[in-house]
């Protein structure tokens, strides 16, 4: 297949495994792709940040949402949450939202993960082989979002389950089946989350370490509160965005560790490099690997310009491999400084969670590979069959 006939839309498992020689040959010769459906596909670095950073760039979604899934849950949820939405409505909800992540939070969080990822630890020690998503990835975000949210020990392992089901119908090929799965995903999670936030209204001040709801509930900005659907959708999104970007990056993390001998002898000989090691890993093997937006008006990139009212497709990956920005992209370096990576995109919808998700990855990656010297495949795994996020469903282990 030529290059000009590549469809971001008809993507198949071949591009799911390896994405790379496509956005490479892309990147290279048709850095503003237009797909059939006269959508473009942006690969270089400085065209995707410019995106990211420009207003004239737009987030909303309802159009597109409606076009794509009717009139249903999943619209409901993409078009209430923050990601998807442009100021004022963005920059109101951010600061809501913000209550979340202050100093003071993040404060409380860091010696909770520390439990967490010892117990955990612990535990994997005493199982000798293990998944490593199962296992260890996705529990500690699972932990970390259901005690912001005050998710009952009872429902947590539900929650990845509805992340993925939700994130899942993002992407640009979406089947009847998956579709379906993430309406009900919606509707699940609402539900439990809308009498999860009547008990916290009735019985205020009771919020554990950790829990931010109360603050969600009863936070105001300029005299607004959340209502109660902005509620409920957005802390469906505070799940999707925390608990499957660190499930990722800690399994990511992971497997490219056991491709590269190199990396993992240098991370275990020196374990004070992974602050940088983390952006590494982030980089080489972004969670996000597509992110979109719709051009408000003709916006000049360094490729050339972007038409009013182009939808624009983002490749993350692609742009975190460019070699205009990033010597030797393809190859591990976990002391790369500087490493202006976008997996947590920029402009003004940077990930609110980032400090939180590399807080996460420093304790869990440090700890396991400190923990585990000897760690090892132990079988092949299964990547998530998703084109818009980057992970695995499954990832065996021999930890001595």
């Amino acid at each position: 297949m030529s290059l000009a006939a590549f469809d971001l839309n008809a993507i198949g498992p071949e591009f799911i495994a390896d994405p790379h020689p496509v956005l490479d040959a892309l990147r290279k010769e048709r850095p503003l792709h237009r797909n059939p459906d006269g959508s473009i596909l942006l690969t270089r670095y400085e065209d995707c940040r410019a995106v990211y950073q420009s207003r004239a760039m737009l987030s909303d979604k309802t159009e597109a949402f409606t076009a794509k899934f009717g009139e249903c849950p999943l619209k409901e949820h993409h078009t209430t949450s923050l990601v998807f939405n442009d100021p004022p409505y963005h920059t109101t909800v951010r600061k809501l939202l913000a209550e979340a992540f202050t100093p003071r939070k993040l404060a409380e969080f860091e010696p909770l993960i520390a439990r967490i990822v010892a117990r955990l630890l612990d535990r994997l020690e005493e199982m000798g082989e293990a998944d490593i998503v199962e296992d260890f990835a996705k529990v500690l975000p699972t932990e970390i979002i259901s005690v912001m949210l005050g998710v009952p020990e009872a429902m947590r392992l539900r929650l990845r389950g509805y992340s993925l089901s939700i994130l899942g119908a993002l992407d640009p090929v979406v089947s009847a089946e998956r579709l379906e799965a993430g309406n009900r995903a919606v509707e699940e999670f609402s539900a439990l989350l809308s009498e999860i936030i009547a008990h916290r209204r009735r019985n205020p001040g009771q919020g554990g370490e950790g829990e931010v709801l109360e603050a969600l509930i009863f936070g105001e900005h300029d005299g607004r509160r959340l209502t109660e659907k902005e509620l409920i959708q957005n802390c469906i999104f505070l799940l999707n965005a925390g608990h499957e970007t660190t499930t990722s990056l800690v399994a990511n993390a992971v497997g490219t560790l056991l491709e590269a001998p190199g990396a993992h002898r240098a991370l275990r000989e020196d374990p004070g490099l992974i602050d940088t090691a983390v952006e590494e890993f982030l980089r080489l093997e972004s969670p996000l690997q597509i992110g979109n937006r719709t051009a408000g008006e003709n916006v000049e990139l360094p490729s050339g310009t972007l038409p009013k009212g182009a939808y624009v497709h983002l490749s993350v990956a692609g742009a975190n491999r460019d070699p205009r920005v990033f010597d030797a992209p393809h190859e591990v370096n976990l002391g790369r400084s500087p490493n202006r990576h976008l997996a947590f995109v920029t402009g003004i919808h940077v990930c609110l969670g980032a400090t939180l998700s590399r807080i996460e990855g420093r304790i869990a990656i440090g700890g396991l590979v400190t923990r585990f010297p000897a760690l090892a495949p132990n079988g092949p795994g299964d990547r998530l069959p998703l084109a818009r996020f980057r992970g695995w469903s499954r990832l065996p282990v021999r930890l001595s």
